[in-house]
C-alpha cells in the first residue's frame, strides 16, 4: 500500500510532535494555517509540517485525519471536516469522554472510518515515548497502527468499540492530574505554616510519592488551562458511570486558579503557590 496523507488538526504541542512522528511512514503531513497563531506556525514549521490554505482541501488531500485539539473544540472541528464529506480515517484523539467520542462517530459515518485515540504520556520530543491507544474498526486500527510503526509514538489497538481508547485516557488522567493537584494543595498549606520543607523531607522516604517532586507543581500550573477540561471530561464519564464526579470537579476548579499562567516555562514553585493562593 502506498504511503498515506496525513492532516493535523491544529498542531499543538503534543499534535505538531506525534504528526512529525506520522511523517516517517506518510508521503506528506498537512495542517489549515487559517486561522492560527504565529506560535502554531512556527511550531509546525519547526517539525516539517506542510501548511494548506483551507480544511478544504486539507480534508481533500489527506488518507488520514488526526484529530488533536483542546477538548472544547473536538465536535465543532469533526463537524467541520464531516461537513467535506471526508471519506479516510478519522483519528479522534482528544481527551473527551466516550458519550463525546461516539457522538462524533456518528457525525463522520458511514463516511469516514472513525478511530478512538487516546495519547498517555508526553510529546514524543526528547527521547519520550508515548503510547497512542486506539479502538475502532480492525482495518483503520490496523492502519493507525502502521502509520507510527517505528517512530517515537506506540501505538496499541484496545478493540473495536469506539470510547474504550477514550475511556483508558481520561482514567489515566484522572488518577495523574488530580494527584498533582493534591501536591499543590498539601505543599501551599504546609508553606502557610512554615513546614513545607519537612513535608517535602517526609515525602523523600517514599519514593513512589508525587509529593517527594514539588517542582512539579509549576509545570501543573503552566499546563492546567489544559488539564483542567480533561477533568471536567473525566469527571463526565464518572458520572455517566454512577460513580461520584465531586473530586474530579474540584480538581479542575483548582487548575482553573492557574488559567492565567498559561504555558510559562518561567514558572517557580513559589509562583505557582502564590497563584494558587491568591488568584
Amino acid at each position: 500500500m502506498s504511503q498515506p496523507t496525513v492532516g493535523i488538526l491544529h498542531p499543538g504541542s503534543m499534535g505538531a510532535a506525534v504528526a512529525a512522528c506520522a511523517a516517517t511512514n506518510a508521503a506528506a503531513v498537512l495542517w489549515c494555517e487559517t486561522g492560527r497563531s504565529t506560535a502554531s506556525a512556527a511550531r509546525a514549521a519547526g517539525f516539517g509540517l506542510s501548511p494548506v490554505a483551507t480544511m478544504a482541501e486539507l480534508v481533500d488531500r489527506s488518507d488520514i485525519v488526526i484529530s488533536l485539539c483542546p477538548p472544547a473544540a473536538a465536535e465543532d472541528l469533526a463537524r467541520d471536516v464531516a461537513g467535506h464529506r471526508f471519506a479516510g480515517v478519522y483519528v479522534e484523539a482528544n481527551a473527551i469522554n466516550p458519550v463525546r467520542t461516539q457522538r462524533i462517530a456518528a457525525l463522520l459515518e458511514p463516511t469516514a472510518m472513525v478511530v478512538d485515540g487516546g495519547v498517555v504520556g508526553s510529546p514524543p520530543v526528547g527521547g519520550k515515548t508515548p503510547t497512542l491507544y486506539l479502538s475502532g474498526p480492525a482495518d483503520a486500527t490496523a492502519r493507525i497502527e502502521a502509520l507510527f510503526a517505528g517512530t517515537a509514538v506506540r501505538a496499541a489497538a484496545l478493540g473495536v468499540e469506539v470510547g474504550k481508547a477514550s475511556a483508558l485516557k481520561l482514567s489515566y488522567a484522572a488518577f495523574q492530574k488530580t494527584s498533582r493537584v493534591l501536591v499543590a494543595l498539601a505543599v501551599g498549606m504546609a508553606r502557610e505554616h512554615g513546614v513545607d520543607q519537612e513535608l517535602i523531607e517526609v515525602a523523600s522516604r517514599r519514593t513512589d510519592s508525587y509529593l517527594a517532586e514539588p517542582e512539579y507543581v509549576a509545570k501543573t500550573a503552566a499546563r492546567a488551562w489544559r488539564w483542567g477540561p480533561e477533568l471536567e471530561e473525566a469527571a463526565d464519564t464518572l458520572a455517566a458511570a454512577g460513580l461520584p464526579p465531586e473530586m474530579l470537579r474540584a480538581a479542575a476548579s483548582t487548575l482553573a486558579r492557574w488559567r492565567d499562567v498559561k504555558d510559562d516555562g518561567e514558572l517557580t514553585l513559589t509562583d505557582a503557590l502564590d497563584h494558587l493562593a491568591h488568584p
